[in-house]
């Protein structure tokens, strides 16, 4: 459960969503989760080496700084928000397997499936699926349909996930998909996990996100979010169908290879 959280701005300090030369200083805020209890993507680092590492390596377009500004300034539950550094790692991997056809699992504002589209290529496709749309339509979709070369790749999809793909594995679809991000219900992590599989061909990635959980992996006493994040990295490190690394990267991301 997300305990309620207050946020801080801060518009001169080096923020994660790297500076876009074309975007104001001003414009770009920090979000500072109050409750050390919030398992959380979006974390705000007070790592100086984390701060440098995303600061050198983030170029973001200036419709995701605005629509992550927005995002952590009035959504109430803003620490859903994709770390940055996440996003860009995702975006890195599309790009370099040439993924054109991507499996979004978890909307939210669209902060995901924005960052999805960007690297995809003209001809690429992102469906991104989300058991409610009330955070998009309030503060991402409007943001997202401005830019029309990205907002034609994106296929928003309002449904239960593991319908919508189970959907997708009886029309013949597996194997025909390149990259699956899943950012959605912890406890059904697992199904994702394995509906993603079946869908991706040799070679495609599988990201998934809130790998660590706040580190609350590590403890000897877990919620049921907790046990099925953690009964998904030992599936995942077993599963001879793929290779995987675990990474300490934002609120911890699992990065799965289809072999």
């Amino acid at each position: 459960m997300l305990t309620t959280v207050s946020f801080s701005y801060c518009d001169e300090n080096v923020h994660r969503f790297a500076y876009h030369p074309k975007v104001p200083r001003a414009q770009l805020f920090t979000a500072v989760a109050m409750s050390s209890s919030v398992s959380k993507s979006y974390r705000n680092s007070k790592n100086a080496i984390i701060d440098y590492c995303t600061k050198l390596s983030i170029k973001p377009h200036s419709i995701q700084v605005q629509l992550a500004e927005k995002t952590l300034r009035e959504a109430p539950m803003a620490v859903m928000l994709g770390a940055p550094e996440v996003l860009h790692l995702g975006q890195s991997l599309i790009r370099l397997i040439k993924a054109k056809k991507v499996l979004d699992i978890g909307t939210f504002t669209g902060a995901s499936a924005l960052a999805w589209s960007i690297a995809v290529p003209e001809d690429g496709r992102v469906l991104s699926v989300d058991i409610s749309h009330e955070n998009l339509n309030k503060f991402g979709l409007a943001l997202i349909d401005s830019v029309t070369d990205l907002r034609k790749k994106i296929d928003f999809k309002l449904g239960k996930a593991l319908e919508v793909l189970d959907a997708l594995i009886d029309s013949g679809e597996c194997q025909q998909w390149d990259f699956a991000f899943i950012d959605a219900d912890k406890e059904n992590y697992v199904n994702y996990y394995e509906r993603c599989l079946q869908l991706l061909r040799p070679g495609g990635v599988i990201l998934v996100d809130n790998a660590l959980w706040n580190g609350k992996v590590t403890e000897e006493e877990m919620d049921e979010e907790t046990q099925a994040i953690d009964a998904l990295n030992r599936q995942v490190f077993n599963d001879e169908r793929v290779d995987n690394v675990l990474m300490n990267l934002g609120d911890g991301v699992n990065l799965v290879f289809k072999k």
